[in-house]
């Protein structure tokens, strides 16, 4: 893991944009052009339509994130925040949480979301670093909604806002499942998607259920077997069949977020030199060493030290140009992580 070494900085805690831009598409803009070896800052997010080109096909995630941030309460009356992450069974009552203070749990313990007691879970106990609840009921998105609320980022370290339940989401969210945002998305606003359409540009849906995975450090494991946490994703006809035709075109492919680049590389044949139809999980790990074929361009925030998000980044451009664009991010007072600003790198 020395490796990492190369990836790691200093990110002093001013940096770290604990609230978003007042308005999406005003956070900074970082240009990275991996062909010519340079980067240079533009004002705004939304001056990135001076780079695009007519016939450019943006690739959005339309993944929603559900509210499955949930304040437990026992008996007692203690608390225990939880997220709940992913329903291990079909009909959407086993599921694994992060669970907190699980130590002072009993197996069998009886916990409801505050406020509404008509709902209960059985801690079941626990799975690694997580846990297991029971509901005798299924539980659907729409429960979610009703007793909990939007997971923002551990790392912005303060109470979700009612300005989150809006700027935490991007304006593509369609299909709820997430517990994290498809950050570079947030930039966009529908004014700016209708401005680089006018210019040629067009947009095309895929789905990745962002998992808690994404904060969590690198493990050796994951290193050394080259793979990531699961997380489940689809692309459909419509989107592989536009995309096929678009890259005989010879048309700019452009990810909007590492979320949808894990997509489109998972689903692309390079030896067919096509997109295929998919709908399954994905545990693609991209790094330094690697070569990504399925996009030409790819808009995404800036990440964590030493994360996967940064590996992929630096697989898609080169490793040096990379770090020495987050140098100069860090240097000239960018904000960085979720609500932070943009990268476009092509």
């Amino acid at each position: 893991m020395d490796f990492l070494n190369e990836f790691d900085f200093h990110l002093p805690e001013e940096q770290i944009a604990r609230f978003p831009a007042k308005n999406r598409d005003e956070s900074r803009l970082l240009l990275v052009d991996k062909t010519n070896d340079r980067f240079w800052e533009a004002p705004f997010f939304r001056d990135i339509k001076e780079w695009v080109k007519p016939g450019d096909v943006f690739v959005y995630n339309e993944t929603k994130v559900s509210y499955r941030r949930v304040y437990l309460q026992v008996p007692s009356g203690r608390i225990h925040e939880s997220i709940f992450l992913e329903a291990e069974d079909g009909e959407s009552r086993i599921w694994t949480c992060i669970l907190k203070n699980r130590a002072k749990l009993r197996l069998g313990e009886i916990l409801s979301p505050v406020g509404f007691p008509n709902f209960s879970f059985r801690y079941e106990g626990k799975k690694d670093e997580l846990s297991v609840l029971v509901s005798l009921e299924s539980v659907t998105d729409n429960d979610f909604e009703i007793f909990g609320t939007i997971p923002i980022p551990p790392y912005l370290k303060r109470k979700v806002t009612e300005e989150d339940k809006v700027r935490y989401q991007t304006i593509f969210a369609k299909k709820s499942g997430s517990v994290a945002a498809p950050t570079a998305g947030l930039h966009f606003t529908d004014s700016l998607k209708m401005e680089l359409q006018s210019i040629g540009a067009e947009f095309l849906p895929v789905e990745l259920q962002v998992g808690y995975g994404t904060f969590r450090p690198l493990t050796a494991e994951q290193w050394q077997t080259k793979t990531l946490h699961k997380e489940k994703y689809e692309i459909s006809e419509g989107t592989a069949n536009r995309l096929n035709t678009a890259r005989k075109e010879g048309r700019r492919i452009i990810a909007i977020g590492t979320t949808s680049l894990r997509v489109l590389e998972t689903v692309f044949d390079s030896q067919q030199q096509k997109y295929k139809v998919g709908l399954g999980q994905t545990d693609i790990f991209l790094s330094p060493g690697d070569t990504i074929n399925s996009v030409q361009g790819l808009i995404t925030n800036f990440h964590l030290p030493k994360s996967s998000l940064l590996l992929l980044v630096s697989a898609f451009a080169k490793s040096r140009l990379v770090m020495n664009a987050y140098q100069y991010a860090l240097q000239n007072q960018f904000r960085f992580y979720s609500y932070g600003d943009s990268m476009f790198l092509f």
